[in-house]
């Protein structure tokens, strides 16, 4: 069965979740596949940029690489990057032949979206020397945990997917943290709660912790320093930072000015002098943004109906001019007509985008993974750099 066929078969979200699907499925491949030195991203934000990072470095010192992410932009081959480079069809069509051959059609059928594309990535990297896996929306019941890592790194945690993980930072926190391995490096957090949930799950795990706060030192200046003419927000040179100091964990030498050539595309990414793209979708996230935007810009938004928008919103309002409300083609998009009274209600002006940037303005693009695929679209952006 080829493998867009397959996926398109399965709904992207399922109502009921079954944690025992994907311990069963996995039981039907741990065996029959390589298990290289594998590192597990855990977190709500900044989990896509740490990986790259790891994945980039550790490539570019001579490891075979690979790294999987979710969701994708504007392809589906952006989520498995290898050495460099997104995975080719034919290198997916293999491993999706190998994998549902080993699950049988009934299992491979069963599983969900997300579920089956964890096992494909576990097949499609097996044979080189490290793999850098993301996890999806959780942690302990998440579909990549089923297999073991070397090192975890739990980057920024905060209130998100509520429905799925929880209603405060003690429960979504607990829920990711229980994925920890035998190692495990705690990125800057911004509640404290967060540190305290680690040690006793550590604890608990007999698990080795490693804090960002206690290795940085004056390395997050070096870096700065050395990618100053990128200017990324600091929030990235962090989430870097953090990077390194997994490589250092996992005895993987790198070369700092290898950073130079490391591409973070949807990450507080210049697009255009005066157009920055950003995925972020929570509240997190918009703090971390309002915090690196130099200036006002006329924010081109939308969102998911499951996140706090109007906290997003109030967050962001002191750096907004104007919102530009953007369509996106997904039924979890939030009511149009609720955005336009939330707007309305924090007194921030705005309009519909209808594909129009003026050179005199300046512009941020936020809110969700649809919402930049959507502008690229729009503009006619059809692929993105690996």
């Amino acid at each position: 069965m080829k493998l867009n066929e397959l996926l398109d078969s399965k709904p992207l979200y399922y109502t009921k979740f079954d944690s025992n699907r994907i311990v069963e499925a996995y039981e039907l491949i741990k065996d029959k596949i390589n298990h290289p030195k594998a590192i597990q991203l855990i977190g709500t934000n900044g989990k896509g940029s740490t990986g790259r990072t790891i994945a980039h470095l550790a490539n570019k010192s001579g490891l075979n690489v690979g790294h999987f992410t979710s969701p994708h932009i504007l392809d589906f081959k952006e989520r498995f990057w290898i050495n460099g480079k997104f995975a080719t069809n034919k290198e997916l069509e293999n491993a999706n032949s190998k994998l549902f051959n080993m699950l049988g059609k009934e299992v491979a059928l069963s599983l969900s979206y997300f579920e089956y594309q964890a096992l494909l990535a576990f097949v499609l990297f097996e044979n080189l020397d490290l793999i850098v896996i993301e996890a999806g929306l959780g942690g302990e019941f998440d579909a990549t945990s089923v297999k073991s890592y070397d090192l975890s790194v739990i980057t920024p945690i905060g209130l998100d997917h509520s429905d799925f993980l929880g209603n405060s930072i003690k429960e979504v926190a607990t829920t990711k943290l229980k994925a920890m391995a035998k190692k495990a490096l705690i990125a800057k957090q911004e509640s404290k709660e967060v540190y305290t949930i680690a040690k006793e799950i550590a604890k608990s795990k007999n698990s080795k912790l490693y804090f960002y706060e206690d290795l940085s030192k004056d390395r997050f200046e070096s870096i700065k320093a050395l990618l100053s003419s990128k200017n990324w927000a600091d929030y990235l040179i962090e989430n870097i930072t953090n990077a390194t100091i997994a490589l250092d964990i996992m005895q993987i030498d790198y070369k700092l000015q290898d950073l130079k050539s490391l591409n973070l595309f949807g990450r507080f990414y210049k697009l255009k002098p005066n157009i920055i793209i950003d995925v972020g979708h929570n509240t997190l996230a918009a703090k971390a943004i309002v915090k690196a935007l130099p200036k006002r810009v006329n924010l081109i938004f939308n969102i998911l109906n499951d996140k706090d928008y109007k906290e997003v919103l109030k967050i962001l309002k002191p750096k907004i001019n104007e919102v530009k409300i953007i369509k996106i083609n997904t039924q979890r998009a939030t009511n149009l007509k609720e955005l336009e009274e939330l707007l309305e209600s924090l007194n921030i002006k705005y309009s519909y985008f209808n594909g129009e940037i003026k050179e005199n303005r300046e512009y941020l693009v936020f809110g969700s993974f649809y919402v930049v695929e959507e502008f690229l679209k729009q503009v006619g952006i059809k692929e993105i750099k690996s």
